[in-house]
């Protein structure tokens, strides 16, 4: 979650059986969605899908068709990294239940309960001063809050940042990363060729880039957990400018995303294409705004009546629709770009 260092690796959690109706037309079946008196929608059956980026979710469902490879991976990992990683923890860190950070364990319940996630991965609190929170680990993930989020961050705040994790988590994020990464290694036996070191950073940009959108997705995750925009804004102020927001200014925070975007000319336009280059989150200002932006565009409120995809039709989805989709968010983020650079292009493809 730290808006400035990678997560270690993210996993998956089991999914669950399909709903009560599953077998029923589409148009027959209940809306999955129940409330309590005092507490969020829960979004019974709800995919990862539904709160994917469409970049970040065509990447995962074309790597999922990858079948075998992800087994050999999950095996290794789990015999080696992620058994000295738990022992790692368990010698180091404090593991959240019922008896220790209850507070923290009935947050986690609260925000697994909203996602409806089967089988939540094990929490830990490690002692560091920062603001952030990772999920590492792939045949078994494990989530892990640094003690400074506790100090940091109100109770839905909380929730959102236990959410963003976990969305990682339930989305698979490590495993398909570390398939990347396997892959990206391969590559390497080209780089002494010119043009293979060419290709090497092409992929690499490619990596960074799809990680930074499956942050934007574990964004979207905290949002429909905790049902509270404006706690998800003030976790990215918090992470941009420390944990003391009396004298910020959420919406002027937001303004900065536009400058980010708009400000500056054609030099600025490359410098931005430079820093992003190799940074595995996006900037907290430019995640605000696009988290924002979704939650605006109308798709958070359709997800929250209801109208969201279901784990029970995963195996259906289709690689040439999700890419479809990723194209077009690329082609919608083109369209209406601010940037210097894309205001050009659009002025010399429009020309006559």
């Amino acid at each position: 979650m730290s808006d400035d260092q990678p997560n270690a690796g993210e996993g998956s959690a089991p999914e669950e059986d399909a709903p009560n109706g599953a077998d029923a037309p589409a148009e027959d079946r209940p809306v999955e969605v129940s409330e309590t008196p005092r507490g969020p929608i829960h979004l019974r059956g709800i995919s990862t899908r539904a709160w994917e980026h469409p970049a970040d979710r065509g990447a995962l469902v074309a790597l999922r068709e990858l079948k075998g490879f992800d087994i050999v991976v999950r095996k290794l990992s789990g015999a080696i990294s992620e058994r000295a990683l738990r022992l790692s923890l368990v010698g180091s860190s404090i593991r959240v239940d019922r008896h220790q950070y209850s507070r923290v364990h009935d947050a986690y319940l609260s925000v697994g309960a909203v996602l409806d996630a089967a089988d939540l991965p094990e929490l830990y609190i490690t002692r560091n001063p920062d603001l952030g929170g990772m999920c590492i680990g792939i045949d078994k993930p494990v989530i892990v809050i640094n003690s400074g989020s506790l100090d940091m961050l109100d109770e839905t705040e909380l929730k959102f940042l236990l959410a963003h994790e976990l969305g990682h988590a339930l989305s698979g994020h490590g495993l398909y990363r570390t398939l990347l990464m396997v892959l990206l290694r391969l590559t390497t036996s080209v780089a002494w060729i010119p043009v293979g070191v060419v290709g090497l950073r092409v992929i690499t940009a490619a990596l960074y880039e799809w990680s930074r959108k499956s942050e934007l997705s574990a964004d979207r995750a905290g949002a429909l957990a905790v049902q509270d925009p404006a706690a998800a804004v003030r976790v990215m102020a918090k992470l941009a400018g420390g944990g003391d927001l009396h004298d910020v200014d959420t919406a002027a925070f937001l303004e900065q995303a536009k400058e980010f975007e708009t400000g500056g000319d054609l030099r600025d336009s490359f410098l931005k294409l430079m820093l992003l280059e190799q940074r595995s989150h996006d900037f907290a200002v430019a995640r605000a705004a696009a988290l924002k932006s979704w939650i605006d565009d109308g798709e958070y409120r359709d997800h929250l009546a209801g109208d969201y995809p279901r784990r029970e039709d995963d195996a259906d989805a289709s690689i040439t629709a999700e890419a479809k989709a990723a194209a077009k968010s690329y082609k919608d983020l083109f369209e209406t770009s601010g940037d210097p650079l894309a205001k050009l292009l659009r002025k010399f493809r429009d020309r006559p």
